[in-house]
């Protein structure tokens, strides 16, 4: 039972914890309700960041989850600016960097995840960057449009999704691009060779140069400042600035710290939930990029770092955290955008999990849907420059029964008609 002298505590003011936050005043719970995050900035949501506010084509105010005004209005207690350094379960408190301490009765982390870090000389220069805030893309959306003026050079190490997205609004302002990559093609580990080409030929149509099979080993500079980014066979790349987008480690010091199960490596990392978000510990809970959880509908461990999940899962936990049964089973989602080319994913397909590949429509063109397979169930499904789709591709996800892959790559034949 839930009632109005408990006290529950978020800590990470991202997308997941602010919409653990408005869920629980929205389902009624009337008890204190306290928001930590380690930026100063009011909860925002970050795919703009590499997209619409990075290139110019977004306001930096539409970023925010909510306007700075709603927290006090909803009585949201907001704690800004201020990391928490200790989680003490058996006192139920955390502590913050100013010697704060707060109790709890239930607690969420939602600590979200940091991007990996350059281990190789020269990433204390001037002009190495990383994004993951407000404030990277800030300041990376000024490099970029310098860059521009001046004929620039741009080197990115990594060609996942930041890295693409990046080198799309790099070439926007005019910026000169090269790409650094240890796999074969671009979203190789995400997509695979098939589908992961299609990018890799669009940002090549856009003048980004590949270097592919290698890494980054130096970044050369004078006075502090970039000159030069160095791969393992030799190559010196010119570049003015450097942005590492090699990935992102889950942020799981606090939780490891207090003794909670965290996940292994092999099942991908952070705080170890269960598929009502709930951790080793059952005061406590943990949801976005952080949570590692048994997905019912996968039937494994799944941690996902996607702004859907952020979206839909602090408001899972926090109906959990309300005593709700709560079994979080959503198809996992991400979208991107890129030049003329915007996509949607649904699904989990890392390569290896799947044994065919199909596509129906003009991959050409860039106007097409392509299908994770696995002896015939679709494991996944990605929409090209086509939409409204979304739903019927994670029905079939859902669905789980095989399907006729000829039938499925024929644009004539209705999605829905394979579910019935």
């Amino acid at each position: 039972m839930v009632d109005a002298h408990q006290t529950f505590v978020i800590v990470g003011a991202g997308l997941a914890g602010a919409k653990a936050a408005e869920t629980l005043r929205a389902e009624g719970f009337t008890g204190r309700v306290i928001l930590i995050g380690d930026e100063r900035e009011h909860p925002y949501e970050r795919p703009a960041l590499s997209k619409g506010f990075l290139n110019g084509t977004e306001e930096r105010d539409s970023v925010f989850v909510e306007p700075a005004a709603w927290y006090a209005e909803h009585d949201v207690e907001l704690h800004l600016g201020q990391p928490v350094v200790n989680l003490d379960r058996a006192a139920h408190t955390v502590t913050l960097g100013d010697g704060t301490v707060l109790q709890y009765d239930k607690l969420l982390l939602a600590t979200g995840a940091e991007p990996r870090r350059l281990d190789i000389p020269g990433t204390d220069l001037v002009g190495v960057h990383h994004l993951r805030r407000l404030a990277h893309s800030e300041r990376l959306k000024h490099v970029l449009t310098s860059l521009g003026r001046e004929n620039g050079h741009l080197v990115i190490a990594g060609a996942g999704w930041i890295g693409l997205e990046v080198a799309a609004a790099a070439r926007g302002y005019g910026a000169e691009v090269t790409v650094v990559e240890s796999e074969p093609t671009a979203l190789h580990r995400v997509l695979g060779p098939e589908i992961g080409s299609v990018f890799t030929d669009m940002h090549i149509e856009h003048g980004v140069r590949f270097h592919f099979g290698s890494r980054l080993t130096e970044i050369t500079g004078q006075d502090g400042m970039v000159l030069a980014a160095v791969t393992d066979d030799g190559t010196e790349h010119p570049a003015h600035d450097v942005l590492a987008a090699i990935g992102a480690a889950p942020r799981t010091a606090l939780a490891e710290t207090a003794g909670l199960a965290l996940a292994s490596r092999a099942e991908g990392g952070g705080i170890a939930v269960d598929a009502s978000l709930r951790t080793s510990d059952p005061d406590i809970y943990a949801a976005g990029d952080v949570a590692n959880a048994v997905h019912p509908l996968i039937g494994g461990r799944l941690r996902v770092e996607h702004w859907a999940n952020a979206l839909n899962g602090g408001p899972a936990a926090a109906r959990a955290m309300l005593g709700q049964d709560v079994s979080y089973d959503r198809v996992p989602y991400f979208f991107s955008d890129q030049y003329d080319l915007g996509m949607e994913f649904s699904g989990n397909a890392v390569p290896g999990s799947y044994d065919q590949v199909v596509c129906r429509g003009d991959v050409g063109k860039r106007q097409f849907i392509a299908f994770w397979l696995s002896e015939g169930r679709v494991l996944a499904g990605m929409n090209v420059n086509v939409w409204d789709v979304t739903e019927p591709i994670q029905n079939l996800i859902r669905d789980g029964r095989p399907v006729d892959p000829e039938a499925l790559s024929d644009p004539t034949v209705p999605l829905a008609s394979f579910l019935d």
